[in-house]
């Protein structure tokens, strides 16, 4: 199921929880080089990142009867790579932070609320690994997508590239850890494993490893 992962719902009605989100990494175990690419049905059936150098249209419509929009954390190019072929195969459009950019139809606002599944997610502007990056927050669902912003185990997003900056990085992931609630389930990464155990805590490894390294 391309790592399919089910995922509390903070979603009750007379103490009765009434649904579970479903979320699909579909690039989980692709060999070569792309971002993870997360697959959320619901009422807004969405995708986070489009990856690149694989085959994402098929994996999509294992999953999916259609899909109603596209998200996008930044424009490197292994998370935007497969954005034209999502966009021909679902005449879908895309959303990020950056409208001047080709891959951008419509711009997400810091701060900006937006849906994904079945649940109201906060964009959260986190620059530093790109100047467009984004973050989306679920406080009601207890899962946050991230990007590159940070990775399992502490590991933070490089800033070696064009538009990197190790300072603002820090202040992004500090910015990032000052949102997320207790509650937080799973951080939903642009590279490697999501953080499922005691996530707040690699978020804090993530910050002393970049003010350091």
């Amino acid at each position: 199921m391309y790592g399919a992962q089910r995922v509390r719902a903070e979603r009750r009605k007379s103490g009765a929880l009434l649904s579970w989100v479903v979320i699909h990494n579909l690039a989980r175990d692709v060999r070569a080089f792309t971002a993870n690419v997360f697959l959320v049905t619901g009422e807004t059936t969405a995708l986070v990142d489009a990856g690149a150098n694989f085959d994402v249209v098929s994996r999509i419509e294992a999953h999916a009867d259609g899909l109603d929009r596209l998200y996008l954390t930044h424009t490197h190019p292994d998370h935007v790579e497969n954005v034209a072929a999502v966009r021909d195969a679902f005449d879908v459009e895309t959303w990020g932070f950056d409208p001047e950019s080709g891959y951008v139809d419509h711009r997400i606002a810091d701060g900006e609320t937006v849906q994904i599944g079945d649940d109201d997610y906060e964009a959260l502007h986190t620059p530093g690994h790109k100047p467009d990056h984004l973050c989306f927050y679920a406080r009601s669902a207890g899962v946050c997508f991230a990007g590159d912003l940070v990775f399992a185990n502490g590991a933070f997003g490089r800033t070696d590239l064009e538009g990197g900056d190790r300072e603002t990085l820090v202040e992004s992931i500090a910015s990032l850890q000052r949102t997320l609630g207790e509650g937080l389930d799973v951080i939903h990464v642009g590279h490697g494993p999501s953080i499922t155990e005691r996530p707040l805590d690699d978020v804090e490894t993530a910050i002393r490893a970049a003010q350091i390294g």
